[in-house]
């Protein structure tokens, strides 16, 4: 799992939000079987965090979409695909708009399977 990963993206509805990239913060958590890497110790048996970060933040730079939702899709499928992952967690919060709205948090969260 990666916890509170920050990219820049540009990402929106409102005129404001096409103008200029934003933070947003993202939690990825990519299933798998780690009976393999547990057994061996090997690192080269793992998911790679540094790797699964990189392919997000190219991911987000080569997307402009309007909702998070279309972000969050594009990412699990890719991340699924890209590190042979059983499942994908993926949460996209956006901390301008949540302190904009006086709220904690906003955003959204999907799970999608390999077979979806």
């Amino acid at each position: 799992m990666i916890e509170g990963l920050q990219v820049e993206a540009l990402v929106g509805v409102y005129a404001h939000e096409r103008d200029a990239v934003q933070p947003l913060l993202l939690d990825i958590e990519l299933g798998y079987d780690n009976r393999k890497p547990a057994a061996s110790d090997d690192v080269a048996d793992t998911l790679d965090y540094a790797a699964v970060c990189a392919r997000v933040r190219q991911l987000v730079a080569e997307r402009e979409p309007q909702l998070l939702e279309t972000l969050a899709e594009a990412l699990a499928a890719d991340l699924l695909r890209s590190f042979n992952a059983i499942t994908a967690k993926v949460r996209i919060r956006k901390p301008l708009a949540a302190a904009a709205l006086g709220a904690a948090s906003v955003g959204v969260e999907i799970v999608r399977d390999a077979g979806d």
